[in-house]
């Protein structure tokens, strides 16, 4: 009797305790690992019936290893167990190996929401990553940087044998490779030249780059582009030296190099114009003529010293209205777009915020918050949404700058700046009700 009050306890119990979350973790190619290497760890998370509110991935920090979030697209998941349907989220973190040995990566706490019997419920998915070991290879350099399918190209503003004295020519060499990021990608060593100055730009890193490989197929990569401005001073024959960049092939296990060939600067003396001198034929002008051409000078010049006379005593207003016509230009909603575009472009996270909140207060606006509702843009919505949680929560996702200077317009001719909530704390004394008796 107690054996059959077991079992029935047993059948029932399945049914007692609801399907919980849980999740798993594996790298793609643990085999073979070298220093550099880019690493990918992939976790899924699960969930039964369907999330309420996204996984949270946290970051986690490993010795001697550079952790990120891969660039790769959130995938997602659908798997049934034991009669179960479960929705899935899989993310994959890129791990940097700086050396050779073992990486014991850490147990990490995700945070989600899922539908549990038609009410949302809160969770975390512990979930330990595996470890994986990093060898040296023979072919390796001692200072690595490992990636897949590496190109390097340049490319010059002008013919370099057909500069003159005193012209500029500017180099733009491009590293492209894949599997990697670009921040990791190392600099280009351009030596110098005996009588060519040079002038070297920051370089520009961008990831989830597109280019054709040399099977025309189309490979995403991630590329650093650096400029090279050279100025000549003097004529003669000036050759860049050959650039040469050792990187390690992944997928072949070999210490390889890009080159670049010798570039032969030319340079001629500058073009000196030869001006030709006109011939004036004089004719004696008759005494009416000359005595019409000094009163017209006399004329001119009272003419001026009425206008001048007049600037002086008008001098205040004329530097009033002179000052009231450049603040209008300065703070033009064309100038305004200007300045913003340009902070976006080159300024850090909290300056470009603020001039967001600049730009918002000169539209009407008391927040950012309430100029993004009223543009009804997604695109905008986006990116200052991801710019606020860079700012004040986590920086796992990337700005996208160019969308960001895309989406800000000027206003319509017709628009009007929104109603405040409240009334103004100062009123000005324009009011007719408000002057002073």
């Amino acid at each position: 009797m107690r054996l059959l009050v077991l079992l029935i306890g047993l059948l029932t119990s399945t049914y007692v305790f609801a399907a919980e979350p849980f999740g798993r973790a594996s790298i793609e190619g643990a085999e073979g690992i070298v220093p550099g290497q880019q690493v990918h760890v992939v976790v899924d998370v699960f969930a039964p019936e369907f999330f309420t509110s996204p996984p949270q991935f946290p970051l986690f920090d490993v010795p001697d290893a550079l952790v990120t979030m891969s660039d790769d697209r959130t995938q997602n998941l659908v798997q049934t167990i034991d009669g179960v349907q479960y929705s899935g989220i899989r993310r994959s973190y890129a791990v940097v190996p700086e050396k050779a040995g073992s990486f014991q990566l850490p147990v990490v706490e995700i945070d989600l929401g899922y539908s549990s019997n038609g009410n949302s419920t809160k969770a975390i998915v512990k979930i330990a990553l595996p470890t994986f070991d990093v060898g040296v290879s023979s072919n390796q350099a001692a200072t690595p940087f490992a990636a897949r399918g590496l190109m390097m190209t340049e490319s010059f503003d002008r013919d370099p044998a057909s500069l003159k004295v005193g012209d500029a020519l500017v180099r733009t060499v491009v590293i492209f490779a894949e599997d990697t990021q670009a921040m990791l990608i190392p600099p280009v060593a351009f030596g110098t030249t005996a009588g060519l100055a040079r002038y070297e730009k920051p370089a520009v890193l961008a990831d989830d780059v597109e280019q054709r490989g040399i099977g025309r197929s189309v490979e995403t990569g991630s590329t650093r582009s650096e400029t090279v401005v050279y100025t000549v001073s003097d004529t003669g024959r000036f050759p860049l030296p050959a650039i040469t960049y050792p990187w390690f092939d992944v997928d072949e296990h070999v210490l390889s190099a890009a080159t670049l060939p010798v570039t032969d600067v030319v340079v001629a003396p500058a073009a000196v114009a030869e001006r030709i001198q006109p011939e004036l034929q004089r004719e004696k002008a008759p005494a009416s003529r000359v005595w019409r051409g000094w009163l017209l000078v006399i004329l001119l010049c009272a003419i001026d010293l009425a206008v001048a006379a007049f600037a002086w005593w008008r001098l205040p207003a004329i530097h009033t209205w002179a000052a009231r016509v450049r603040q209008r230009r300065r703070n033009s909603p064309r100038r305004w777009l200007s300045r913003i575009r340009t902070i976006i472009r080159v300024g850090d996270e909290l300056a470009l915020y603020r001039g967001l909140q600049d730009w918002s207060g000169t539209l009407g606006y008391r927040t950012v918050s309430e100029w993004v509702e009223a543009q009804a843009c997604p695109r905008l919505s986006a990116q200052v949404a991801i710019l606020e949680r860079r700012l004040f929560r986590s920086r796992d996702m990337q700005l996208d700058r160019a969308a960001l200077a895309s989406a800000i317009t000027l206003p319509m001719a017709d628009g009007r700046p929104p109603k405040r909530a409240l009334p103004d704390l100062n009123p000005t004394a324009e009011d007719p009700l408000l002057r002073p008796l």
